[in-house]
């Protein structure tokens, strides 16, 4: 059993449900908030390399619903862009210290709100300069928090994909970020047998946050919990942001 604090076992646990409400079809947006909410007790990185494995099982248990519906040509211009993104993610991580990473974490938390808060949109269907911008900002974002929704939304909303070739498409190229992003957890350090164990006693939690979302998806209003997670999110920027200013303190 790893050695973490009461607090910090209590936001692990609460990151994993709410990572897994997300992935069960409830207020997407919301798995964006675990990995700066777990960062307001443990490393950013370490909570990052917690997720990746929950993460990669979700993503697995996704594709056999989801395969095949998807579109592929999209998916083929988005996930070499996210490959340079993780590449670039990782080097960027690797040169800062924990409290650094936590004023990017917090940065980006606060940007993530004001983008679910104002949802840009585009009124020509963007091409693939675009698609290389958004596939590179979500494999950068999702290295430092898996949080690449909005960038890759930016691109596949204005798309007008059918909604179930929408869907299916972000699985899989969420899933082949994922998985690209095993290699350069591994060389970070924070993917590791240890880790590995811990993500291992998670996935109950993670199971039950699965069927949480396909829960509440019928019997919450969605919108109103959204402002919910723009508030919570905003918050916890903010507190990162003072906690990396402060030297972590």
């Amino acid at each position: 059993m790893p050695d973490f604090s009461l607090l910090a076992w209590t936001l692990i646990v609460v990151s994993t449900y709410i990572t897994g409400i997300s992935k069960g079809g409830f207020a997407g947006g919301f798995g964006s908030l675990s990995v700066p909410l777990m960062a307001l007790a443990i490393g950013p990185l370490q909570a990052a390399g917690l997720l990746l494995p929950l993460l990669i099982v979700m993503d697995l248990l996704s594709l056999r619903a989801w395969w095949g519906r998807h579109d592929a040509a999209e998916v083929k211009r988005l996930v070499p862009a996210a490959a340079v993104g993780i590449l670039v993610g990782a080097l960027a991580v690797d040169s800062l210290d924990e409290n650094k990473v936590r004023l990017m974490l917090g940065v980006i938390s606060i940007a993530f709100a004001a983008y679910m808060l104002f949802k840009p949109t585009v009124h020509r269907r963007p091409g693939r300069l675009w698609a290389a911008l958004c596939g590179g900002g979500a494999g950068f974002t999702s290295t430092l928090a898996h949080a690449g929704g909005p960038p890759m939304n930016l691109y596949l909303l204005p798309r007008q994909l059918p909604k179930a070739t929408f869907i299916a498409t972000s699985v899989v190229t969420f899933a082949f970020i994922n998985a690209l992003k095993i290699g350069p957890f591994i060389w970070l350090g924070e993917l590791t047998l240890h880790s590995l164990g811990t993500s291992a006693l998670l996935i109950p939690v993670a199971w039950f946050g699965v069927r949480s979302g396909i829960w509440l998806q019928a019997r919450v209003n969605e919108k109103a919990f959204f402002r919910l997670i723009i508030v919570c999110m905003a918050l916890i920027g903010v507190q990162l942001i003072w906690r990396g200013l402060q030297g972590g303190t």
